[in-house]
């Protein structure tokens, strides 16, 4: 593989991209970061999960002029979790050349937007419907726009945007350069390459499947009220030597190791926000077993190089093949084997058989464990604590004590009271876990339906993932395209997105 130091990257890029953990360009970057740098158009037809999204923040950010308060590149994404996620990743790969990144997005209140547009972003992530309100509006002005991404163009196509990208492709300057990402070529996406772009080079990757080996697969079915007591009971089950849980955002993070930290086990958390002196302490500890659970996002967790990881849960489930694939690989190290559970509501599902495909590998369902079994799980860790202890025969210091207690109690009880001092017994101390929205349909069983709960808002962060209902590639008028969007809920505007996904 290539080196993005080989690539002839400014070094400010580069060190983005180190801090990000990435060192070696994946095929749909290389070609892209290559060909974007000439100026030349590209098509890149790749599935999600190959790195599209540092394919083409790279050569945005390196032609970005950070002194020119004008927007430079205006990136168009189906769904507002893509546009978001996008915007993020963006700006962390900018984040050394200072540039300005906004995401705009229905649902969210377009006020805040006007103003966040105020402060002169330098690139723009938006979907179609929000970004063709902002023209109508002239508060997004286009005519410094020098270049244009369109990212799951056949994303956009299933769900009736197609006009709005026609539109919104023929209010931008001629002279711009287009970069058009979709996993299918079907002929309105085609009609669009004829149409807007000049020459195109083609970067094509085959889709392959990605395989783990040594780990057993596994998924748990359970609303999101439910997922953190399941949690719970399968750790005092299954009792991991080391686990590390996955979070969506950085709240969820948050919440999950306190919550576990209540409940009595040894967690700690770690995501973008931390200080990179907290984090490398917290993964200290974890590597020397002075905890035995980490909680992470995938950014936070990104080239971790922890070998005794003997269990990993997706707390929530990941958006992509790839991002499953980098979790569970956490564990099953050097022949080993390792354990991954997946936890996923039942609109999610389609998000499940879509990681099936890729992994060519079916997951088991695993039933949640009842309280019963829990308690079980633990006394039995006691009996095999117990056993050791007595197995290393270091107890010259208690031998005495042991045989006063035996001329008062049976020894039968005596036991007992030692296995109950040491068993953990299921702690159902209440806590406090903020629902977050699942993620949008993408087919299979649990889908359909528009909206989700309304669960609470994520706190200082991103906008939890939205409810999008089923795709329609039909036009529905504006009112439908906004609440394909939006998810039905609002969230906070912000004109630099700083976030883990």
């Amino acid at each position: 593989m290539t080196k993005f130091s080989e690539l002839n990257i400014s070094e400010s890029t580069q060190r983005s991209l180190a801090r990000m953990g990435f060192e070696e360009a994946t095929p749909i970057q290389e070609g892209t970061v290559k060909f974007g740098m000439e100026g030349r158009d590209i098509i890149g037809q790749a599935q999600t999960g190959t790195g599209k999204t540092t394919a083409f923040g790279i050569p945005i950010i390196e032609k970005v002029n950070t002194s020119n308060p004008a927007v430079q590149a205006l990136i168009i994404a189906p769904t507002r979790e893509l546009a978001i996620q996008v915007s993020e990743e963006i700006y962390r790969i900018g984040n050394d050349k200072r540039v300005r990144v906004l995401a705009v997005y229905g649902g969210q209140e377009i006020g805040r937007q006007i103003r966040a547009l105020r402060n002169n972003p330098q690139i723009v992530v938006g979907t179609p419907g929000r970004i063709l309100d902002h023209i109508k509006r002239k508060t997004l002005k286009l005519d410094g726009v020098e270049t244009l991404v369109l990212d799951e163009a056949d994303e956009m196509l299933n769900m009736g945007f197609i006009e709005d990208i026609n539109t919104i492709m023929s209010s931008v300057p001629d002279s711009r350069q287009t970069l058009l990402f979709s996993a299918t070529m079907p002929g309105p996406i085609r009609k669009i390459a004829e149409t807007f772009m000049k020459n195109p080079e083609i970067v094509k990757i085959k889709s392959k499947a990605m395989t783990v080996e040594n780990i057993d697969q596994f998924f748990v079915k359970a609303q999101e009220r439910e997922k953190f007591d399941v949690l719970s009971r399968i750790l005092n089950v299954q009792q991991p030597d080391q686990a590390i849980v996955f979070g969506r955002t950085k709240r969820r993070v948050d919440e999950v190791s306190h919550a576990l930290s209540i409940r009595g086990y040894l967690a700690e958390g770690i995501h973008g926000d931390l200080t990179q002196a907290k984090r490398m302490s917290v993964l200290r500890q974890f590597k020397e077993g002075k905890i035995d659970i980490l909680v992470a996002t995938d950014v936070a967790a990104r080239g971790l190089d922890i070998s005794g990881v003997t269990h990993v849960y997706n707390f929530d489930v990941p958006q992509d093949p790839e991002s499953y694939v980098h979790r569970i690989g956490r564990t099953g190290r050097a022949g080993k084997s390792g354990v991954a559970v997946t936890f996923v509501t039942p609109r999610e599902m389609g998000y499940l058989r879509i990681v099936e495909n890729t992994t060519k590998k079916a997951m088991t369902p695993l039933v949640p464990p009842s309280s019963d079994e829990a308690l079980i799980g633990q006394q039995r860790l006691a009996v095999e604590q117990l056993t050791e202890i007595i197995e290393k025969n270091e107890l010259n210091d208690y031998t005495q004590l042991a045989s006063e207690m035996l001329k008062k109690f049976d020894a039968t009880d005596v036991v007992a009271a030692a296995l109950r001092t040491m068993t953990r017994e299921p702690n159902d101390t209440p806590v406090t876990i903020s629902e977050e929205r699942p993620l949008p349909s993408r087919g299979g069983s649990g889908g359909g339906g528009r909206g989700g709960y309304k669960g609470n808002r994520s706190g200082g962060g991103r906008p939890s993932a939205g409810g999008r209902g089923g795709r329609s590639s039909e036009r529905a008028g504006s009112g439908a395209r906004r609440g394909r969007e939006s998810g039905g809920s609002r969230g906070a505007s912000r004109s630099r997105t700083r976030t883990d996904s």
